[in-house]
């Protein structure tokens, strides 16, 4: 996760760089916008609660996924909306510098559970 966002940060800092956005894409748009509300119901309505029932931190771990899932097709959304409605070059690289805190997060949580586990 840590690779990961060092490679996003520093495809965001070229786009800003070059000032070279992303097309906009409507596809994105539509599987982004459907994968808010399937990660709600699998994260909170399924996996945490059978997570709760079977007493299994693996299926918790596994439903937080899902949440950051959703918390990420969110700010997608929000960027595209935002260049759909701007078209500036620039909204592309600031959502992915918006995901990266998400992506941060999630990998310190992993890490720090890692250790937790030892």
């Amino acid at each position: 996760m840590f690779a990961l966002s060092a490679y996003v940060v520093a495809a965001a800092g070229w786009g800003l760089w070059t000032r070279e956005g992303q097309a906009f894409s409507w596809a994105g748009l539509v599987v982004s916008s459907a994968a808010i509300p399937i990660m709600w119901v699998l994260s909170r309505r399924r996996k945490l609660r059978l997570a709760a029932a079977l007493d299994s931190r693996a299926l918790r771990t596994d439903a937080v996924e899902s949440i950051t899932c959703g918390w990420l097709s969110f700010a997608v959304v929000i960027g595209l909306m935002a260049q759909l409605a701007l078209g500036a070059w620039w909204i592309d690289s600031v959502t992915s510098l918006v995901i990266v805190c998400l992506l941060v997060k999630e990998a310190r949580e992993a890490w720090s559970a890692e250790e937790d586990d030892d």
